[in-house]
């Protein structure tokens, strides 16, 4: 990296994951809306096809209009290539196929378990970390041995396990995982300043929050704009909306999409314990006990949040590739967009040309005193020059603290389960997850479906 007074060039990205028909093209709208840093992408991917058509798509995003910086995207052959003297790593992979991810979602249906997700948590949250991390182990002995200095930023489910994971292999790497899930409790929050009290024009980045948690299961026991208390706020908008929930667009329904909610399940979870639970509906209640928000697609409905499904995923990509193959053939031209989200922000805060407050996962240093040391959590965190510094986020309420912390007591097993290829304590890790509503029996019938479903990617099979 080359610096100059208000700029730095020559700066490295190696993106593994490089294939990605999605995330890369958001990587690409973002580095080309800046204009500090500049460089080159190393894009890497197994489907090495789909990593060169993104190096044809990213070498046009130049001449987008609206493009601050040049960037030089490269697709390699290799995962040494990509990262070899890497200032950045980005870290975007799916762990398998769609049809992994099929089991992991819809084969606990046949045992009344539904999941909306499927990637963090319940029964397919944890087939998805059990291939998930020996991936992450190669990632970590890859980094060490090619840029074992660079800054590595995972976007990839689990969040939590996949950043844990890299500290486990390689303790002094520099790494953390980024989630805009809070930036979109932080909007709701803005619009609710607006239902309750009338006050228009706040951004996002306007209101101060404190976070407390892991990744998808966060919670605000603060929040505050300018000198107006939030959660006062949020109480009357969440009992304003609570039966009915919030749907500020009707063309963005619940029912017409597979990812929008009217926080419903926000706005109950708050009633229960007072703070702001900061992740989507369909996140928020797959930590929760599988019959309060899960027991049946009925149930899902009447909370105004949907299950994703995978052919649904299946069919979303069709749609990706053509737009892949538009993008590469000319017959649509790239339009630059800020994603919203804050990578770009942070690599250009760890360069040293601002400072940077927001939301990150990292290994607990006491930022979450009532969680496990080494554990990863997600908290606020300051970026400065080559540092990110967790901010102190205080105790969660008790209530809160035990939902939480089941989760983070079955991440440890499930991470030794993966580690050590133990299926005994693999199922430890499954049948004690809350959305584990079926017998043992049953339970012991489904993991090892799942597990057959998913072997090729397991240690212990």
């Amino acid at each position: 990296m080359k610096y100059h007074e208000n700029s730095a060039e020559d700066v490295i990205i190696a993106y593994i994951g490089g294939g990605s028909r999605g995330w890369a093209w958001g990587l690409m709208s973002d580095l080309a809306s800046q204009g500090t840093l500049c460089g080159t992408v190393r894009l890497y991917d197994i489907d090495k096809e789909a990593a060169y058509a993104n190096e044809i798509i990213g070498n046009k995003v130049k001449d987008a209009e609206g493009a601050k910086s040049a960037w030089n995207y490269k697709a390699v052959d290799s995962i040494g290539e990509a990262l070899s003297g890497a200032d950045f790593v980005v870290l975007s992979i799916l762990p398998g196929t769609f049809d992994e991810m099929y089991s992991d979602v819809h084969a606990p249906e046949k045992y009344g378990i539904y999941q909306s997700v499927g990637d963090t948590a319940g029964p397919g949250g944890i087939l998805r970390a059990l291939r998930t991390i020996p991936m992450y182990v190669e990632i970590a002995k890859a980094i060490r041995e090619y840029c074992p200095n660079a800054w590595v930023i995972n976007y990839t489910n689990p969040m939590t396990l996949c950043v844990r994971t890299l500290y486990e292999v390689f303790p002094e790497i520099k790494a953390f995982g980024c989630c805009h899930e809070v930036f979109s409790t932080q909007e709701l929050l803005s619009k609710a300043l607006y239902e309750m009290r009338g006050i228009s024009g706040v951004k996002r980045s306007d209101i101060s929050v404190n976070v407390q948690g892991i990744n998808h299961f966060t919670w605000l026991n603060k929040a505050w704009y300018r000198d107006i208390d939030l959660l006062e706020v949020y109480r009357e908008f969440a009992d304003k909306y609570y039966e009915e929930g919030y749907i500020p667009d009707e063309s963005k329904h619940w029912m017409n999409s597979s990812f929008f909610s009217a926080s419903r399940v926000k706005f109950d979870l708050f009633k229960r314990y007072g703070s702001i639970a900061a992740a989507g509906d369909r996140h928020l209640a797959e930590f929760m006990p599988g019959k309060m928000y899960l027991k049946d697609p009925e149930t899902v409905k009447k909370w105004g949040f949907a299950l994703t499904s995978v052919d649904w995923r299946k069919e979303d990509l069709k749609k990706r590739l053509k737009r892949s193959a538009d993008l590469v053939s000319g017959a649509e031209v790239f339009e630059i967009k800020n994603t919203g989200e804050e990578g770009i922000n942070q690599m250009i805060a760890l360069a040293g040309f601002k400072t940077l407050v927001t939301n990150v996962n990292l290994p607990n240093i006491g930022q979450a005193p009532d969680l496990p040391l080494g554990e990863v959590v997600e908290t606020n965190a300051v970026f400065r020059h080559n540092t990110v510094t967790p901010v102190a986020a205080g105790r969660m309420s008790n209530e809160v603290c035990s939902l939480v912390s089941r989760h983070v007591f079955n991440h440890q097993t499930v991470l030794k389960a993966a580690l050590t290829g133990d299926k005994h304590l693999a199922f430890k890790a499954f049948i004690n997850d809350p959305l584990m509503t079926a017998d043992l029996e049953d339970a012991k019938k489904l993991f090892n479906e799942m597990i057959e479903n998913t072997k090729k990617y397991l240690k212990f099979m």
